[in-house]
């Protein structure tokens, strides 16, 4: 449950903001009122993500990987839109926002209303073909997986992971899907870690930074270098920068105001001072 941080940073914050157009960048902390750990709060497990380089290498880390990302995606289907990505959603209605940069892969900025959102890590409800480059919706390869692997939808005891994954464990029978199109290997559509975020993603979330007059960042601690790239563009261009995350993040120190409190909460008070 969220604790209101005081309601003074809370006007400095609206102070700063009111009558600008604000761009939004987001992480793993406004997800969790949504039942999605994060990566780095409080009481989150310290984790060794399956790099690009090991899922490429192995048949063994292919089968560990797509075991997690199956039941991982069928909890964030389940999952709903928070009132933080409801808060934000109403920022675009209201016109108070360009748009959403967001470090997420739960896709629940669109499912709550967003329109304008720029996904730089990309987003668990599609796969791609790393030969030759089709695109699969999740929710029919889901059900391939299932035809193919019965035994693994007996148990959802699974431990949910920040990024769609889930910690499975004898997974030597697990039959992993191909392509299609091409018997290809395929990909969830996410930034593994030893990927670079694609040019394309990063231009357009640099964009929406550039085009606005400042910056709200929601539920990151900024250790990835995608984000923390965009909030010293945002640094250069020496517009207000106002940070809601509980605990630390790198930019604490440059931020005009950090509010150390959970997202839903803050954003909500954010929308209903800026709206007024």
């Amino acid at each position: 449950m969220n604790t209101l941080p005081l309601s003074d940073d809370i006007d400095r914050a609206a102070e700063l903001l009111q009558g600008k157009l604000i761009s939004v960048l987001t992480g793993a902390g406004i997800s969790t009122d949504s039942g999605i750990p994060d990566y780095r709060g409080e009481g989150a497990a310290v984790r060794n993500p399956m790099t690009f380089q090991q899922f490429q290498s192995s048949p063994e880390f292919r089968q560990r990987y797509w075991a997690g990302s199956h039941l991982g995606w069928k909890r964030f289907a389940a999952s709903t839109p928070n009132d933080g990505h409801e808060a934000l959603a109403a920022f675009e209605r209201l016109g108070l926002s360009n748009g959403i940069v967001t470090q997420n892969v739960d896709g629940l900025h669109l499912r709550a209303g967003s329109k304008r959102v720029v996904d730089v890590h990309g987003s668990i409800d599609r796969a791609r073909c790393l030969r030759c480059g089709q695109y699969f919706a999740r929710t029919p390869l889901a059900a391939r997986i299932s035809e193919l692997n019965p035994w693994l939808e007996e148990s959802d005891s699974h431990t949910l992971n920040p990024d769609g994954d889930a910690d499975v464990h004898n997974v030597d029978d697990f039959i992993v899907p191909d392509c299609t199109v091409c018997g290809g290997l395929l990909k969830p559509d996410v930034v593994f870690f030893g990927e670079f975020v694609p040019t394309r993603k990063f231009q357009l979330g640099a964009a929406l930074v550039d085009q606005s007059e400042a910056m709200i960042v929601a539920g990151s601690s900024l250790v990835v270098n995608s984000g923390i790239r965009l909030v010293e563009r945002a640094m250069r261009k020496k517009i207000p920068l106002v940070i809601i995350n509980r605990g630390a993040t790198k930019a604490d120190r440059r931020a005009d105001v950090k509010i150390d409190g959970g997202a839903s909460a803050v954003l909500g008070e954010l929308v209903e001072r800026l709206a007024a």
